[in-house]
């Protein structure tokens, strides 16, 4: 475990297509979504900190989540969570990482992921992470963790590398959107395409030096408080400028514009649990491919349901099939799974109706 190691565990999202179990006050990252007895958050923190001492790892999340965070990663203190004072997306709070980090260990070599994927094979993913921490230690290098597509999905960007390049981390040669199916079908069969995952590694002076090249505006706002980053100063520096920072992603702001990103195809299983179906995709089943979280379940002519209880209950179903069943405390929700994408709109209509107290 190297000292050098750092980590920036992104919290911030609401999760709004795993309503209504994910909502504005506890999105999803901080429940137990797969009924292991750990949240996503927690199980992302434990998978990091087998070698990225504890003390090297941040949150990066909303100013409302600091209290769930320090309850459900004890091992770290208040000063390891960076708050977002004003939704801007990826950049600026990435580059706010990156700055403490540097102040902290000029050498310091960090990793980006999001809090709320699904990673079977831990084991693997360590072995790729080291790989790519020793070839950002090499040189300046933004290297990005990349899946191998398994079939034409159009809900991820993807990640385009040279065919003729035949090393294990390659160079990117562009970043492409969310595509229609016909063309994601097309990056299949090109075999040179893998998923964006959002995970990233490279040395705090790489993506730091990237900023200063490619969002210099953003880079300046935020050097600036480079004197109270780590002090009890910061955070007042960080409320009264951070809205000021362009809304960005890093991958429009950087990734896509920079010369030197490579990618490193992951050898672990690798989901994004963005929604009820991929809860579903990644769950065990019975005969008739019924997934269940916690309930307790007698099921009759029931086929490809994604069944989740907060709590131990008795769930009786009889002719229903491929739906989202849902009960929480105030809300039951049944949703046909094939619409799973009307869920993010489902809660503004909610919303609209009924007000904020069941989002």
């Amino acid at each position: 475990m190297s000292k050098d190691y750092y980590a920036v565990i992104m919290a911030g999202g609401i999760g709004s297509r795993f309503w209504p179990v994910s909502r504005a006050a506890f999105p999803k990252q901080f429940h137990d979504m797969l009924g292991t007895g750990q949240t996503l958050l927690q199980k992302t923190f434990s998978r990091l900190n087998t070698m990225i001492p504890s003390e090297n790892i941040f949150i990066l999340t909303n100013d409302r989540y600091l209290d769930l965070s320090l309850q459900q990663l004890p091992e770290i203190t208040s000063d390891q969570i960076i708050l977002e004072p004003a939704m801007r997306n990826t950049a600026p709070c990435i580059l706010v990482a990156a700055l403490k980090i540097k102040k902290r260990n000029p050498n310091a070599l960090m990793l980006v992921a999001p809090s709320d994927h699904w990673i079977e094979d831990e084991t693997a993913f360590a072995n790729d992470v080291r790989q790519c921490f020793d070839i950002a230690k090499e040189g300046d290098m933004l290297v990005t963790l990349g899946v191998k597509p398994t079939f034409p999905n159009t809900g991820f960007g993807y990640i385009e590398s040279d065919k003729n390049d035949l090393r294990d981390i390659k160079k990117v040669k562009q970043f492409r959107e969310k595509p229609d199916y016909e063309t994601a079908k097309e990056f299949l069969a090109d075999g040179n395409f893998v998923w964006n995952a959002g995970i990233f590694i490279w040395s705090v002076k790489s993506i730091t030096s990237s900023f200063d090249n490619y969002l210099p505006i953003m880079s300046q706002l935020f050097s600036n408080g480079n004197e109270v980053y780590n002090t009890s100063k910061e955070k007042k520096f960080i409320d009264n400028e951070y809205g000021n920072a362009e809304n960005i992603s890093i991958d429009y702001g950087i990734l896509e514009k920079a010369t030197n990103v490579f990618v490193k195809k992951a050898s672990f299983d690798w989901n994004d649990l963005g929604t009820w179906g991929a809860l579903h995709d990644k769950l065990p089943k019975d005969e008739v491919e019924n997934a269940e979280v916690r309930a307790v379940t007698h099921l009759r002519d029931a086929n490809n349901n994604m069944i989740y209880t907060a709590s131990e209950k008795l769930v009786v179903i009889d002719g229903i099939d491929d739906y989202i069943v849902v009960d929480t405390e105030n809300v039951l929700l049944l949703f046909p799974k094939k619409k799973e994408q009307e869920i993010k709109n489902l809660l503004g209509e909610v919303s609209n109706k009924f007000g904020k107290n069941y989002t």
